[in-house]
């Protein structure tokens, strides 16, 4: 990561009614206390092994994060707590749209499973096949993630 790049560090106390909630999307089969690592298949881009790992402090992200996730495994957002310090996503944030509105973050560090979201509202499947769409004419444009790189 680039230091001085908008990072956070976790507060270490674990999971309280008073710490920032944090969200991952997948349709990955996990459990409590499980780790999201780098080193995987990417869900997006070039499907190249992961450099960063994603979450996001809403739950909107986490949803499109699990809704556009290659795989045919069941959609999922689980609640995580990072281990390590996590940066703004360059993809969401002042490369291409100003500050972070969707608070989205990414690590080189694991994220623990401390729970999943087992209750939550999908967005319409018409606007899920115009995203895949926009990201699949994004890829023949040859226009590839921040993080790819």
């Amino acid at each position: 990561m680039e230091p001085g790049k908008n990072e956070q560090k976790p507060s270490g106390q674990g999971s309280t009614p008073f710490a920032q909630t944090y969200f991952h999307g997948t349709r990955a089969d996990l459990q409590v206390g499980d780790l999201i690592e780098v080193g995987y298949n990417s869900n997006y881009g070039q499907k190249k092994h992961a450099k960063y790992i994603f979450l996001t402090a809403t739950l909107d992200a986490a949803i499109w994060g699990a809704e556009l996730a290659f795989g045919d495994g069941r959609e999922r957002i689980y609640l995580v707590e990072p281990t390590g310090a996590i940066e703004d996503d360059p993809d969401l944030t002042d490369k291409k749209f100003p500050g972070n509105p969707t608070k989205s973050y990414r690590s080189t560090h694991p994220f623990r499973v401390v729970g999943e979201v087992t209750s939550w509202q999908g967005h319409p499947i018409e606007h899920v096949n115009m995203m895949k769409e926009h990201l699949e004419r994004l890829k023949e444009q040859g226009i590839n993630s921040l993080n790819d790189e």
